[in-house]
């Protein structure tokens, strides 16, 4: 390496820097974001570093080392953000400093320095939010059946809060992975946070749904939800991104005064599962969080799909003026 190019250190020249201006810092910024698997990690990621870069590129003769991430943190906090943003985006700082020390581009000094930068505590537990059962049910039938967006609709929130998957997995599900196991319906070999695999068990009221979606849309293969041209017309292929989902689940929360997104449609099915009586471990498993292989080890767990959460969840087919 150069000295000009080690002068050039992410002790980042003061006036102008941010991912899209300066090549050596765009590619660590990719060498971080090559480290995660699940395409959210990367937006999340990527946005953090750039909101960080802009910041430090107005901050007049700054270094990049613990104190000048220290003063980040701090407006951040006093900017009122939640402590899950701040803590996500100071480990992609961290992560910046590593593979930029890692890379020779920075001291590795002071990016053990910015790596002890310590994170914010919450003050207790989030409770996060959820529906009832009425507003769910309220939800799953607020979609006018009667045209091909809305039978779209009713389908994907049937998914959404049926099987409580997350919008990207909603995003990915193909015709293929709805299959029948153990004589009921399920959502096989779906892939997951970090890469896991699972199965996830599905209501009767749900296939229901999603068939009579593809009835409609002429649809029995490739992704199960598509996205719709103007005038409501199906598109040659392309599926639904995890925004789009979001964005539908919006739409007909808020005629309904119902403060709830997408991530809320999977809490509420974790809780209306629970108070129906499912088992908290066929939750997990359904849910397909981090901690379930540690459960399945110690209690040899396996998924019930005689008894499963979405059987608990006291929700029924909407009801349906008319059938196209």
């Amino acid at each position: 390496m150069t000295s000009g190019v080690a002068d050039a250190r992410l002790r980042i020249p003061a006036p102008v820097i941010t991912v899209e201006q300066d090549s050596t810092v765009q590619a660590i910024a990719h060498l971080v974001l090559d480290r995660l698997g699940a395409p959210t990690s990367k937006l999340a990621y990527g946005r953090a570093l750039r909101d960080f870069l802009s910041w430090y590129a107005r901050q007049p003769a700054a270094r990049f080392d613990k104190a000048t991430v220290q003063r980040y943190r701090a407006e951040l906090l006093e900017g009122g953000l939640a402590p899950s943003l701040i803590n996500q985006r100071l480990c992609a700082i961290r992560a910046l400093a590593q593979e930029a020390a890692d890379n020779g581009l920075v001291d590795p000094q002071l990016a053990a320095g910015v790596g002890k930068v310590k994170g914010v505590k919450s003050a207790g537990t989030r409770a996060g939010n959820w529906l009832t059962q009425l507003q769910a049910q309220a939800l799953l039938d607020a979609p006018n059946a009667d045209t091909v967006k809305g039978i779209r609709d009713q389908a994907l929130l049937g998914v959404l809060l049926g099987c409580g998957l997350r919008r990207s997995e909603l995003a990915a599900l193909d015709f293929v992975h709805v299959q029948q196991r153990d004589g009921r319906w399920a959502i096989v070999d779906i892939v997951g946070k970090g890469q896991r695999v699972r199965t996830v068990p599905m209501p009767a009221w749900t296939k229901v749904l999603i068939d009579r979606w593809a009835t409609t849309a002429g649809v029995n293969q490739g992704r199960v939800f598509r996205a719709l041209r103007r005038g409501n017309h199906l598109t040659d292929s392309y599926g639904m991104s995890p925004d789009a989902i979001a964005d539908v689940v919006l739409a007909y929360a808020a005629p309904l005064e119902l403060s709830v997104a997408a991530h809320d449609c999977r809490r509420t099915f974790a809780k209306l599962a629970l108070k129906g009586g499912a088992r908290l471990e066929q939750i997990q498993l359904s849910l397909g969080h981090q901690s379930i292989q540690t459960t399945q080890r110690y209690l040899g767990v396996e998924l019930d799909l005689q008894d499963a959460p979405c059987d608990h969840l006291g929700l029924s087919m909407p009801a349906v003026v008319s059938v196209m």
